[in-house]
């Protein structure tokens, strides 16, 4: 993705010699997240990750000594984590609660970056030709789901139901980014949303 948020405000409001060695490292992986969401796997370079962070050269590879790929692969785990703690706090809520959520998310993050910005684990998955970018991107997707299905659960859906329903409003919300981004409005997402609140409102019976 990564979500926006205020993590670049506060790092460019310090100099590189007030920022902590870990602060170094996780603002080349903020940046690198940004990136992709922005501009895919092929756009997302090391020249760019240092001139949004004002990292020295040298720090990348003392960082990432495996290169872009460890990088690309700290930044999708840093997206997927952000997500997943996103889904946390909305444990206990409704199914139609749970929903709504999850696609707001996604249309903060369209609305946030002006339509710049997608999924940045999805940016990995078409264009990754590693096949460990593309297992990590297999993972993040598989732990959304799993952890929709049971917050879906919690909030009143049928157990059997559920997992199919997680699998949709992931890919509803992932495609719906896409065309949003792709027309430059919100419009396609905001009726794809629509029309998956509208599902899960229907599987609770």
């Amino acid at each position: 993705m990564i979500i926006i948020s205020g993590f670049y405000d506060y790092h460019h409001s310090r100099s590189l010699q007030e920022m902590k060695v870990s602060e170094v490292r996780q603002s080349m992986v903020q940046h690198m997240t940004r990136l992709l969401a922005q501009k895919g796997l092929q756009g997302a370079s090391f020249t760019e990750v240092l001139k949004a962070s004002g990292a020295p050269r040298g720090s990348l590879y003392h960082h990432f000594p495996g290169g872009k790929d460890e990088l690309v692969l700290a930044a999708v785990e840093a997206a997927a984590n952000e997500v997943v703690q996103f889904l946390d706090r909305l444990e206990g809520q409704t199914a139609e609660t749970v929903v709504r959520g999850f696609l707001r998310l996604w249309h903060n993050v369209l609305t946030g970056s002006d339509l710049s910005a997608g999924c940045a684990v999805v940016a990995v998955t078409v264009a990754a030709d590693s096949v460990a970018l593309r297992q990590s991107a297999a993972v993040v997707f598989s732990a959304w789901r799993v952890r929709l299905a049971g917050l879906l659960v919690k909030g009143g859906v049928a157990e059997m139901r559920a997992p199919a329903l997680a699998a949709l409003i992931v890919a509803g919300a992932e495609g719906a980014v896409a065309l949003a981004r792709a027309e430059g409005s919100t419009v396609p997402f905001d009726l794809a949303a629509t029309e998956l609140v509208a599902m899960v409102r229907a599987s609770l019976g």
